[in-house]
């Protein structure tokens, strides 16, 4: 292979940097999702989007992860595709914590608005 059409490299010492800020984020997001999934307000079919957001950005962060860690991952090219898969999963799980917030803040204030102190709909057993 010559080297004027060898592809540029990623740093070690950058990839490494990466890795970790990737893992931490990632590690966020699952205790984020164990703690919601735990939240002491009953599940109902508003928390789908939630749930939808939550699990399709871990999982896309554990997909840039995965590749993160492959040894060709070195190569500028596979390394910034990953950057960018990561990203996405960022934001997918950043809407999924704020579509949780919302919920739950809708949720709680319920009571507040029907003069209810179950947070739930006059008349029904379940949230929606």
């Amino acid at each position: 292979m010559n080297p004027e059409n060898e592809e540029p490299k990623v740093e070690m010492l950058f990839r490494n940097g990466t890795l970790t800020a990737v893992c931490i984020l990632l590690s966020f997001s699952l205790t984020f999702a164990t703690q919601w999934a735990h939240n002491p307000i009953p599940w109902g079919i508003v928390d789908l989007p939630t749930l939808i957001l939550l699990s399709l950005g871990i999982i896309i962060q554990a997909m840039a992860l995965k590749k993160l860690l492959r040894h060709d991952s070195l190569e500028r090219r596979i390394f910034d595709a990953a950057t960018r898969l990561f990203i996405v999963g960022v934001g997918t799980t950043s809407f999924g914590v704020i579509s949780a917030l919302i919920v739950d803040f809708l949720i709680l204030i319920a009571p507040i608005a029907n003069d209810d102190q179950t947070g739930l709909l006059p008349g029904t057993d379940a949230i929606f």
